[in-house]
C-alpha cells in the first residue's frame, strides 16, 4: 500500500512539472502509516519538502498535489493537515481486496520465475558431530533455511547441503572421549584424553554404543561394536549418534537438506 501511494504522489508531482513546476525536481516522497487513525491511513511530508524549492506554501502544495492525483481505486479521500502534511484514507476494498488474491493464488502467492530455474547449492548449518547444536546454529539453520525459502519463491533450483566434518583432531578427541566413558573413565581420571569432551553427553554416547544399539541418522547407519578397545568403531558410532541428535533437533526447527558431504 505505501509504495502505490507514493507511485501516486510521484505521478500528480511529474504532472505538475508539465505544468508550471519546474522539470528540474527531484522529491524524495516518503509515505508512512499514522499513528492516530482519524488522520488517515498514512501520512506524507512531501509539501514540507517542496516548500523552498518552490518558494511556495507547503498548504498550497498539497493543494496542489491531490488535486493533482490521478483516479484511482485506493484512495477513498486525502485532505491536508496541520502545516502542509497530506493524509490519505483508503478504501476499505482496496486495503482487504489482497484477501482474494491471496485465496486465489493459494501457495504460489508472492512467487514469481525471475531466476528460471536456476541452479543455486545453499551450504548452512554445518556444524560438526562433536556435541549438540548451540544457539549459533539455530541461527545458522533460521537464516539459511530463509534463504532456500526465498531462492525457491524467485524461480531457483536449490540444493541444501550439509558439510561436515567426521575426521581429523576434534573428531579424533571425540572418539577417545567416548572410549574413556566406554571404560569407566571420568574427566577427573589421569587417563582422561588431554583434549577431550567433558560434556555428559558423552556418557550417553558410550552408554548407546556398549548397549550395542543401531543408530538411524539422515545419511548414516550404525550398530554400536559394544568394544571399548575398537577406536574406529566408536569413532563411527559418536559421528552418528551426535548427527541422529542434529537431525531431530533440523527436523524439529522444521529444516531439511537435499545433501550431507563429508570431510572426509
Amino acid at each position: 500500500m505505501k509504495e502505490q501511494i507514493v507511485t501516486l504522489i510521484e505521478q500528480a508531482i511529474a504532472s505538475l512539472q508539465s505544468g508550471d513546476w519546474p522539470a528540474d525536481l527531484e522529491p524524495k516522497v516518503q509515505v508512512e502509516q499514522t499513528r492516530d487513525k482519524s488522520h488517515g491511513d498514512f501520512a506524507s511530508n512531501v509539501a514540507m519538502t517542496l516548500a523552498k524549492p518552490l518558494r511556495k506554501s507547503p498548504r498550497d502544495i498539497a493543494q496542489q498535489i491531490i488535486d493533482a492525483l490521478p483516479d484511482n481505486a485506493l484512495v477513498n479521500k486525502a485532505e491536508i493537515a496541520g502545516p502542509g502534511f497530506i493524509n490519505f484514507f483508503l478504501n476499505a476494498d482496496a486495503a482487504t481486496g489482497i484477501i482474494s488474491e491471496v485465496l486465489a493464488a493459494g501457495r504460489s502467492f508472492g512467487r514469481n520465475d525471475v531466476a528460471q530455474g536456476k541452479k543455486v547449492q545453499v551450504e548452512f548449518v554445518s556444524a560438526n558431530p562433536t556435541g549438540p547444536l548451540h544457539v549459533g546454529h539455530g541461527r545458522g539453520a533460521a537464516v539459511g533455511d530463509a534463504l532456500c525459502r526465498l531462492l525457491e519463491a524467485t524461480g531457483h533450483q536449490v540444493t541444501r547441503e550439509f558439510y561436515y566434518n567426521d575426521a581429523g583432531a576434534q573428531i579424533d578427541n571425540l572418539a577417545r572421549s567416548v572410549q574413556a566413558r566406554c571404560q569407566g573413565l571420568g574427566p577427573d581420571s589421569p587417563q582422561w584424553p588431554e583434549d577431550g569432551y567433558r560434556g555428559e553427553y558423552i556418557v550417553d554416547v558410550a552408554k548407546s554404543y556398549m548397549n550395542g544399539d543401531t543408530i538411524d541418522a539422515e545419511d548414516k547407519h550404525v550398530t554400536g561394536a559394544a568394544d571399548a578397545d575398537n577406536l574406529d568403531a566408536i569413532r563411527d558410532f559418536a559421528v552418528a549418534y551426535l548427527r541422529r541428535e542434529q537431525d531431530l533437533d533440523l527436523k524439529a526447527f522444521g529444516v531439511d537438506f537435499d545433501v550431507y558431504f563429508l570431510e572426509s
